[in-house]
């Protein structure tokens, strides 16, 4: 940190604390990088989950369904 201290102290360099934001732009920066909703209702998945343990380990089994009977 020194070394580079000596090296930038020929340009000058001076630092300058930004002030506060407004609250309201803020959330209006954060709705303007923000997708909107997907309004298409799309066909509901389900997935099924078991488990289960015992003295030599343990496991776990997932399948998931998707429209038209699609198993993964």
């Amino acid at each position: 940190m020194v070394a580079w201290s000596v090296e930038l102290s020929e340009f000058d360099i001076a630092y300058v604390p930004r002030g506060a934001i407004k609250s309201q732009v803020l959330a209006d920066f954060v709705l303007e990088l923000t997708n909107p909703p997907n309004k298409s209702r799309s066909q509901p998945w389900t997935l099924s989950v078991n488990g289960s343990s015992n003295l030599r380990g343990s496991g776990a089994g997932v399948v998931l369904e998707g429209p038209d009977g699609v198993l993964i």
